[in-house]
């Protein structure tokens, strides 16, 4: 027991035993703080990776940096707040914002009834849950460039999908041009993308108590009063977190959109991640680039803020802040 523990047991057994309470040893400045300097390595990591980089980002953003004052981009043009103005004014940035919500919102909606049956589908045990299990799985552990690469060839004009459709009499399409391309990334985000939703369910599944399956079993209730009342409570907090993760997913998946269409993306499927990565590397105007991507970051926080106080992740706070 340290002698601060001693301390403080000493003072409270004092009025006990009649005596005077000794005097109470101040703690160093060490003592008191030690806590903080616990968290003084995680500091130092997200101050390296996070707030430096988004200063560095906002200072770029505020400058005319391009492929001729690259070469001395400390002592590039200062052009203040210009490259934000131009961004909303002059480029597709409105049009990326609005394609990246729609494609996001669309795939989380489809997604999710998908991922709770297939956790419904392989909760109980039965034989070949293993191997159902593992197959449902393959979208989520390959990677984004096979699966991206992969649905390429098979969408491309001589591809398998239209030489399947032809077979049937029905015409070919251009898959990767056109109105098209938006509902085909919608379609291949939710193939790669659904599992991570059945695993979410499948956890919250699994922490149901079997106490409450026997009582509703006993008490006769059917399998849609079962799964509305017994169920579906247990599946709010892991479903609603895993919506929240997979929508911010959604709408900054860069690879699958770059590997599908590469840069620039055609006008009917450009979001954010590429048109940022389209002006930087492409056009070569850096500093656009960083103010597209801070303009980004602030339009993807404000849904997230309110999502987040919708749902109330975070804490157990009531509407007034009080727990």
């Amino acid at each position: 027991m340290s002698t601060t523990v001693k301390e403080d047991a000493a003072l409270r057994r004092a009025p006990e035993l009649g005596g005077q309470p000794p005097a109470k040893r101040r703690r160093t400045v060490s003592e008191r703080n030690r806590p903080l300097w616990m968290l003084t390595p995680g500091a130092l990591l997200i101050g390296l990776i996070i707030v430096v980089p988004l200063i560095l980002g906002i200072y770029i953003a505020m400058l005319q940096l391009d492929q001729y004052t690259i070469r001395k981009w400390i002592s590039a043009p200062f052009v203040g707040l210009k490259n934000f103005v131009e961004a909303f004014t002059s480029t597709d940035l409105v049009h990326a914002f609005g394609n990246s919500i729609g494609f996001s919102l669309i795939a989380t909606v489809i997604t999710v009834p998908i991922g709770i049956y297939a956790a419904l589908a392989t909760q109980n045990a039965y034989r070949g849950r293993s191997l159902v299990r593992s197959m449902f799985l393959i979208p989520y552990v390959l990677p984004s460039f096979v699966v991206g690469s992969f649905w390429r060839t098979m969408l491309q004009h001589d591809g398998i999908v239209n030489k399947v459709l032809t077979a049937f009499g029905l015409p070919a399409g251009q898959w990767l041009t056109g109105p098209a391309s938006f509902w085909v990334l919608i379609l291949v985000e939710v193939w790669a993308a659904w599992p991570f939703i059945y695993l979410m369910a499948l956890s919250g599944l699994q922490s149901v108590d079997p106490e409450v399956h026997e009582a509703a079993a006993i008490d006769g209730a059917l399998w849609w009063t079962k799964l509305r009342y017994v169920i579906f409570p247990y599946l709010r907090g892991p479903v609603a977190l895993a919506c929240l993760i997979a929508t911010l997913h959604h709408m900054n998946n860069f690879s699958l959109a770059f590997l599908l269409f590469g840069v620039p993306a055609p006008f009917d499927v450009q979001i954010l991640p590429t048109l940022v990565y389209s002006m930087s590397f492409t056009s070569l105007r850096f500093g656009m680039g960083a103010a597209m991507a801070l303009i980004s970051l602030l339009l993807i926080a404000i849904p997230l803020y309110f999502y987040l106080k919708a749902v109330r992740l975070d804490t157990g706070a009531d509407a007034g802040g009080k727990k």
